[in-house]
């Protein structure tokens, strides 16, 4: 397992952790998994484009 895919896995269970459904986190929107979201997309472009 490379380095990036661990890190793609890490990103993702923080996406997935960072959605609003929780009583404690339901007052911050969706920016923190918007955010999270947009960091695994780029993440993922530049993995499809041999960059990492």
């Amino acid at each position: 397992m490379t380095i990036s895919t661990l890190l793609v896995i890490i990103l993702i269970l923080i996406l997935i952790g960072a959605v609003p459904a929780w009583p404690h986190s339901r007052s911050w929107g969706y920016g923190p998994s918007g955010l999270v979201g947009v960091i695994l997309v780029v993440l993922l472009i530049l993995l499809l484009m041999g960059r990492i």
